[in-house]
């Protein structure tokens, strides 16, 4: 008797609870059926003129979790990937930390021979592994590159590198030449203007 009773009074709770589980209650996502990927990054707010492959997937994965989300860290008018300013004639890149995007691949190309240990676009960090020049194997360096700052210039960069030297199978640090790190910052920004040049 108790059995039914308590049957009785769970049966419209049961069949209400399951009616909506199976009700669509979830975000409205029917922004995402957009046409195109173009129609899709518009409508999220983020932002790029233009650019390579990776940058236009990172563009649509975050265009993607905009419109499903209905924003994103910063809100929904998003994040640039490449926003020009037009009164300094410079391309800035702003993904968490805003960094000067010439600046960044400048670096990476100058030091592409070099293994890399850890990099960071978010932060604007480039770490090298050690590094052992064909012509000197006793010798080995590391790189670290800072870049911060919306312009393109040497206040921007940071490059510290450490050296050391085989000693009786153990590697000793070298004191480190600050002159070395200039060259490679002048290096990396000669580097970041003349892609600026070649894309302008």
């Amino acid at each position: 008797m108790n059995r039914k009773l308590i049957l009785i009074f769970l049966l419209p709770i049961l069949s209400f609870l399951l009616t909506s589980c199976n009700e669509t209650r979830g975000i409205d996502t029917s922004e995402l059926e957009a046409q195109t990927v173009g129609a899709k990054i518009k409508r999220s707010g983020t932002t790029f003129p233009s650019g390579t492959p990776e940058e236009r997937q990172l563009a649509l994965a975050d265009a993607e979790n905009r419109l499903k989300s209905g924003g994103g860290l910063l809100g929904k008018k998003g994040l640039s990937l490449g926003e020009i300013n037009k009164s300094e004639k410079t391309t800035t890149t702003s993904v968490g930390l805003p960094i000067n995007p010439y600046l960044w691949k400048g670096s990476l190309e100058t030091i592409d021979f070099m293994p890399l240990a850890s990099v960071d676009p978010f932060a604007g960090i480039i770490i090298t592994d050690w590094y052992a020049n064909q012509g000197a194997p006793n010798e080995r360096c590391k790189i670290n590159i800072f870049i911060k700052g919306y312009e393109m210039k040497t206040d921007n960069l940071k490059v510290n590198s450490f050296c050391q030297s085989l000693s009786n199978g153990q590697w000793v640090d070298i004191k480190n030449n600050i002159d070395n790190d200039a060259k490679l910052e002048n290096a990396i920004l000669n580097k970041a203007k003349k892609i600026r040049l070649s894309q302008s």
